[in-house]
């Protein structure tokens, strides 16, 4: 019988977290986690495509991503149905056949106190962190199956929220049910599509220093006293993450939700 153990001290450990030739989508990738995601991406060795709504953001993004290795603007709603047909059409122009990787990033928020919270702030939300997300994977069904294979899925990763595991004070319903929604809908959709070789699995970060988190940064060491490890995440994190979940080494995880949140859903 093999000694798999030794077999696996003699390959190359990094050969496990290695993504070269692999094509990579990153929704909402130009600022943010996004960013922070397509940066570990291009690390690895992927090539990567960001979209965002703003073109200007989006080409500025890229070009300074460039220099981690080959990276692509998409300026394009990856928020709803009529977008995310159009940013499809824009990979295939561009001679994608296969995307490995999918990271399902973009996403959308709204707080206001109960009272006050408007009929307006659930559409919107619940079309960008959902819906989006299923149409993605939907629309780009055939290149994620042209990358798949047994032993090498091909990786759709949707980014969830602490705020849709643990209840919180930020007064965001529509954010915090969307983000509980993803998650659910994440490994109904892995339970789907693992006959045809596509991994499906969800992030759900915890506080991490962007536009998003910036109302709460203003009180920083207060944030703090709510993370059992005292502090935000930071872009190592989530692209070590991202980076696990692509990888040979998440090459036989579908269905999970990872808590990437310094242990507040883990601990309390």
């Amino acid at each position: 019988m093999a000694d798999t153990a030794n077999d696996m001290i003699s390959s190359d450990i990094a050969d496990l977290f290695a993504l070269h030739g692999k094509v990579a989508l990153v929704t909402g990738g130009a600022r943010g986690l996004g960013k922070m995601i397509a940066a570990g991406l291009l690390r690895a060795g992927a090539k990567v495509y960001i979209t965002s709504r703003d073109e200007g953001d989006v080409q500025a993004a890229a070009g300074e991503l460039s220099a981690l290795g080959t990276c692509e603007a998409l300026p394009g709603d990856a928020g709803s149905p009529e977008g995310i047909a159009q940013l499809a059409g824009l990979l295939r122009q561009n001679g994608e056949k296969a995307i490995h990787i999918i990271v399902n990033n973009a996403g959308r928020t709204w707080g206001a106190p109960f009272e006050t919270f408007p009929d307006k702030a659930w559409a919107g939300v619940m079309a960008v962190n959902v819906q989006a997300p299923f149409r993605m994977i939907q629309e780009l069904l055939p290149e994620l199956e042209s990358a798949a294979s047994a032993g090498d899925p091909a990786r759709v990763i949707n980014i969830g929220s602490v705020a849709g595991t643990t209840v919180n004070d930020l007064q965001a319903y529509s954010y915090s049910a969307s983000k509980a929604a993803i998650h659910f809908l994440g490994s109904q959709l892995a339970s789907e599509l693992v006959s045809r070789n596509i991994a499906v699995n969800t992030i759900a970060p915890g506080y991490f220093p962007t536009n998003m988190t910036a109302h709460l940064q203003d009180e920083e060491a207060g944030l703090r006293k709510k993370i059992p490890m005292g502090r935000m995440g930071s872009a190592a994190d989530i692209a070590g993450a991202v980076i696990y979940l692509s990888s040979k080494a998440g090459a036989y995880l579908t269905g999970t939700v990872l808590h990437l949140d310094g242990g507040i859903a883990g601990t309390r």
